[in-house]
């Protein structure tokens, strides 16, 4: 069994793996670490080893907690990866984004696969049917957006995410969220509608926090997937056993 370790901007993910299958997964805040971690060895004594994923600077206290259980592989701009790497800075590409083409890769072998990570920020990452990662775009995130029009000016409010009921909206409240919403949506249309443009046999991948939200409303032939940073997360771990 590997333990999978995903800390993120604002939770703590746990996934396990019975080799490509997810058996259990939670999240938690980072603060309930130790007690979380603990609690995981009374229903799964079996596991064998771990990979710790962390999109800020991982605390060393959490590293040196695992490794007193498991065999631990700490993912970083040096892990061995299975895919060609031409990215410019190498080091300076989030582990999430690493993640997640490993798992494009390893779920969708020589095609032109475009991973979008709809969460604190929305993140393309596009990997060729040569399996070599090429790039791709960052931008904010639903959430950073109604709080930067909250943060930014001085009479807008903070909201809470909702689909908008129309184009045009008729109020603040209303005109903000075909904003954010209708803006994010109509972003992540066009960037697919480019990219197709580019490789007609293209496959695209919606994931992150906000994928339930978005799924629904965005154009047929991009497959949501919930677990995807998780599989790539596994799918890195074993490759580099051998």
């Amino acid at each position: 069994m590997n333990l999978i370790v995903d800390v993120g901007n604002t939770f703590v993910k746990f996934a396990i793996f019975q080799q490509e299958d997810i058996i259990f997964k939670c999240s938690f805040d980072p603060d309930h670490f130790e007690a979380e971690f603990e609690g995981l060895f009374q229903n799964y004594s079996a596991l064998e080893k771990c990979i710790l994923c962390s999109v800020g600077d991982l605390d060393a206290g959490i590293v040196k907690l695992v490794r007193a259980k498991l065999p631990v592989l700490v993912l970083d701009s040096d892990t061995k990866l299975p895919f060609v790497n031409a990215y410019s800075t190498p080091h300076t590409l989030g582990v999430d984004r690493v993640a997640l083409v490993s798992a494009a890769v390893k779920n969708y072998p020589q095609q032109n696969v475009l991973v979008i990570d709809a969460g604190t920020c929305i993140t393309y990452d596009f990997a060729n049917a040569e399996n070599i990662y090429k790039g791709g775009a960052i931008s904010p995130g639903i959430r950073m957006r109604y709080k930067s029009l909250n943060n930014l000016t001085a009479n807008l409010p903070l909201l809470e995410t909702e689909m908008p009921r129309d184009l045009i909206g008729d109020s603040t409240s209303t005109s903000i969220h075909s904003g954010v919403v209708g803006g994010v949506l109509k972003e992540i249309n066009g960037v697919v509608d480019d990219y197709r443009q580019e490789y007609r046999d293209l496959t695209v991948i919606l994931t992150g926090g906000d994928s339930d939200f978005l799924s629904k409303q965005l154009k047929n032939g991009i497959f949501a997937n919930s677990n995807f940073l998780l599989e790539g997360l596994n799918f890195i771990l074993e490759h580099n056993l051998y």
